[in-house]
């Protein structure tokens, strides 16, 4: 990877005076430096609400924001700008879609379909919608290796299904689920598919028109960009369809005493003021990501998570969920036999390694593994092999410890 020390200036600094290891992209990516660049630029001289200005400022903050809308449909190959809608990130985007789409074709005695390896964010929302139509809610089985269990998915996607939702990689087991294959079993029922993306987007290509996804969701800090900002694809004939999720300025065109017309799409959607940095920042994310080029991050990441099952395998105290032959991004959750995951978190981070502990907001497929909380390691194109040899190195001296 063309990856410079420079690129992440956040990484040069000592944690409990040792270098750190960040570890935790899963939850949140690092910000390379010319990300950080195009926020700067933005505040510093073009700051300015969009849509709504006709001096300077604002035209140059609109072609910007507008701009960043191009990048994402390029990089994720929608067919049409219009079909990318700004959201605060992957909750919000799919919360949308269940207030909008899901309020308006879900009914009494239909059915919704997600798996045990959902984030929260792909769990609650769909809850409170079943609950709110008085649909129901079923789940998809995982195999014994942690991959979702197709024959269960065919099972479980009836004629009374009207949304599936599930997610492309798994934010604890790292599997990739193959989103084709759950497209053609969701539109042979006459479904649509809503993807969470928020785990695969920075870390492997995407076509979201190969993959049929009718609703494709992601959050911009997970791949390099701020905080804050997200994304809603949909094909635009369902777009079109659906009433917006929130409602104020800048959404509409015209208002009277008693009634309003709202704009085209994607801004039909985008109520308020948006976060205009956010986009930008996620578009210069995306600049540095294609100099990078997706298919190569897959590549590194994977090398990178082979070596470090390949060093974990070796100590004896370690369970790792999840199987080494599946297809996987840079995710190994685990455990230590006799160690909290909490307690081998913090001593972890006592030699400068950062891990997320806890059950990764992914309570029911903790429930599923028989476990109540693991610890997870995430990679990302700017870690090494040193990382993960100073990782186990750790490991084995935190296991050295306790035994003692």
């Amino acid at each position: 990877m063309k990856i410079k020390p420079s690129d992440f200036p956040i990484l040069a600094q000592q944690v409990n005076q040792h270098r750190l290891v960040y570890l935790d992209s899963a939850a949140t990516s690092q910000k390379p430096a010319s990300v950080l660049a195009a926020l700067n630029q933005y505040y510093t001289h073009d700051n300015a609400n969009v849509h709504r200005g006709i001096y300077d400022l604002s035209q140059r903050a609109t072609t910007a924001y507008e701009l960043a809308r191009d990048k994402v449909q390029h990089f994720i190959h929608a067919k049409k700008r219009e079909e990318i809608l700004f959201t605060r990130g992957t909750t919000e985007a799919i919360n949308w879609v269940a207030q909008t789409y899901g309020m308006t074709h879900i009914n009494p005695s239909d059915e919704i379909v997600i798996s045990y390896m959902e984030h929260h964010a792909n769990i609650v929302p769909w809850q409170q919608l079943a609950k709110q139509r008085g649909a129901t809610l079923k789940y998809i089985r995982l195999a014994a290796n942690g991959t979702l269990d197709m024959h269960d998915a065919d099972k479980q996607i009836t004629a009374r299904t009207k949304i599936v939702s599930i997610t492309q990689a798994s934010n604890v087991l790292g599997v990739v689920n193959p989103i084709k294959q759950i497209a053609a079993l969701a539109h042979a029922q006459h479904a649509v598919l809503l993807v969470d993306g928020a785990q695969s987007v920075p870390h492997m290509p995407i076509d979201v028109q190969q993959l049929d996804a009718d609703f494709f969701v992601f959050s911009g800090h997970k791949m390099m960009g701020p905080t804050g900002i997200g994304v809603l694809y949909g094909k635009r004939d369902l777009l079109a369809h659906i009433p917006p999720a929130q409602f104020g300025g800048e959404m509409v065109t015209t208002v009277s005493q008693n009634d309003a017309h709202f704009q085209p799409l994607p801004w039909r959607f985008e109520a308020g003021t948006p976060n205009i940095a956010g986009a930008i920042g996620l578009g210069a994310a995306i600049d540095y990501l294609l100099t990078l080029d997706m298919v190569e991050v897959a590549k590194y990441e994977q090398q990178l998570t082979q070596y470090a099952l390949e060093s974990l395998h070796k100590i004896d105290a370690i369970t790792v969920y999840g199987a080494d032959d599946v297809h996987q991004t840079g995710i190994i959750t685990f455990n230590m036999a006799g160690v909290h995951a909490h307690d081998l978190a913090t001593a972890l981070d006592q030699l400068g390694i950062a891990v997320r502990a806890g059950h990764h907001c992914a309570q029911p497929l903790m429930r599923y593994l028989g476990v109540a909380a693991t610890v997870r390691m995430s990679f990302y194109v700017y870690n090494t092999l040193d990382d993960i040899d100073d990782t186990v190195a750790a490991i084995k001296e935190i296991k050295d410890y306790f035994k003692k």
